[in-house]
């Protein structure tokens, strides 16, 4: 690095770079500004993709979101999302060259369930109340799920990305959770700013606190693996204090919940329950309350237990159906994403379209303080009932075949996997995601790159130990042949 750096060719080209930046200030022409920044892009894209997406995992939990700054309120997440849509580019131009997707990843059973909840998204766009809206939601989850998901496995087919991907952002993060605690420091740590004290990173503490929960259990994994070192350890004892600190002081109950729920699911993984048992269980609790649920809903509007800056208080107040307006404006979406259902049950509204078209769907008596006729707050509060709204059934049947696909991948790998830290790591990425898939019932952030990238990346990171896996049983099976 010192070489470089006392290199002519380095020395003349920021002399060069020096020269052509004051240029652009005398001449106002800040944008030219940055095209050097804009062809060191292009050479990373063209020959080390593998650093441009390290890159955007870097700045994707510091990335901003310009949504009122921009014409026509586009609500883009930069520098993430602009680079995101150039590796999209550049991925289907080698797609459309030649086999650039491996056909063992294209084969997979996750990538057929992704692909067909994309075709879904396009064919439910073409009907779509509003076509546009519809059109952008389809392209930004194109970028986030080819770029993420599909070129991460192949990236990931070399192990040390894997890697290199989860310490990446979790550094990253932890410089946003730092900044959060010493902004919130100076209101006291109130209830009432832990809301927004992480802006401009993120919009609100419940996007916050559901990263901050999937990360968690990784960080965990990662303090077992043999190949960290003793320094690695340490700083992965102060990033792990750093995420716990930052999701108690969130005062996101959704996140506490999913890891709640994660950390009950890993008993029962390590007590060998296997998936059909669990799904059996989930079912019979689900049964349970349908047909208590009046007795149910009578016994939780007896709490009145409002959110307080007392952590035992806040806890409480999750199940307050009877006055908490965040809790009660939660049911006033999900009623409106079932009567828009309703309507229109096999094709929905259009990707994208739940904020714009609800609000004629509210009733009066499911109204809150905080409800509200514009577009501006929020969608349905689901990863489940949004898709049924916007894409009907099937639209929300995929959404449950790819949960049901992962959580069965992740199961097969920590039965079959030999290799501990293998095994450690998959297990940490599905609760990672299984935090996800519990917070997506209260709400949904898979339209946002913080939450988008993990996702997938998580996602990414169980189909690569899968090949792996597969190919290992391959090599073995072929040197039993070769040796009788």
């Amino acid at each position: 690095m010192t070489q470089i750096l006392k290199s002519p060719l380095f020395i003349k080209a920021g002399f060069l770079y020096s020269l052509f930046l004051a240029l652009c200030i005398a001449g106002e022409w800040y944008f030219l500004a940055l095209l050097p920044l804009l062809l060191l892009v292009l050479y990373l894209a063209f020959f080390r993709i593998q650093w441009l997406m390290l890159v955007i995992v870097a700045a994707t939990p510091l990335s901003v979101n310009l949504d009122e700054s921009l014409p026509g309120n586009l609500g883009v997440y930069l520098p993430t999302e602009p680079l995101l849509a150039a590796v999209l580019l550049l991925c289907l131009f080698f797609a459309l060259r030649g086999n650039f997707f491996s056909e063992l990843l294209l084969r997979h059973p996750i990538s057929i369930v992704i692909a067909l909840g994309l075709a879904w998204i396009f064919i439910s766009s073409l009907t779509s109340e509003l076509p546009l809206v519809s059109l952008k939601f389809l392209i930004a989850r194109l970028w986030f799920v080819i770029p993420v998901y599909f070129l991460g496995v192949m990236l990931f087919a070399k192990k040390k990305y894997l890697w290199i991907f989860l310490w990446t952002f979790i550094a990253s993060l932890c410089l946003v959770v730092v900044y959060t605690i010493l902004h919130h420091m100076q209101y006291g740590f109130s209830m009432e700013a832990g809301h927004w004290v992480m802006s401009p990173f993120f919009k609100d503490h419940t996007s916050y606190g559901a990263v901050l929960a999937m990360f968690i259990p990784v960080n965990v994994a990662m303090l077992f693996s043999k190949r960290i070192s003793t320094l690695g350890k340490v700083l992965l004892s102060i990033s792990l204090s750093i995420l716990i600190l930052g999701i108690v002081l969130s005062y996101t109950r959704a996140a506490w919940l999913s890891l709640i729920a994660a950390a009950v699911l890993l008993v029962l993984i390590l007590f060998k329950f296997r998936l059909k048992t669990l799904l059996l269980i989930f079912l019979a609790i689900g049964a349970i309350f349908y047909i208590f649920q009046d007795q149910i809903l009578i016994n939780l509007e007896r709490n009145e237990q409002e959110s307080s800056d007392d952590i035992a208080e806040h806890v409480e107040s999750i199940s307050n159906v009877s006055s908490d307006a965040s809790n009660l404006e939660r049911l006033n979406r999900w009623n409106c994403a079932i009567a828009l259902f309703k309507e229109k049950p096999i094709i929905g509204w259009g990707p994208g379209t739940y904020q714009f078209v609800y609000a004629p769907y509210q009733r009066a008596k499911d109204r809150t303080i905080i409800s509200t006729n514009n577009a501006d707050g929020g969608n349905a509060h689901s990863e489940y009932l949004g898709p049924l709204a916007e894409q009907g059934i099937p639209g929300m049947l995929l959404v449950l075949v790819l949960v049901f696909s992962i959580s069965a991948l992740a199961f097969r790998l920590y039965n079959e996997v030999k290799n501990r830290e293998l095994k450690i790591l998959s297990l940490s990425c599905y609760l990672g995601l299984f935090t996800y898939f519990v917070h997506g019932v209260l709400n949904n952030y898979l339209d946002t790159d913080k939450a988008s990238i993990p996702f997938w990346g998580f996602t990414a990171v169980l189909v690569a130990i899968d090949l792996w896996h597969k190919n290992q049983k391959k090599r073995q099976v072929s040197r039993a042949i070769s040796s009788t």
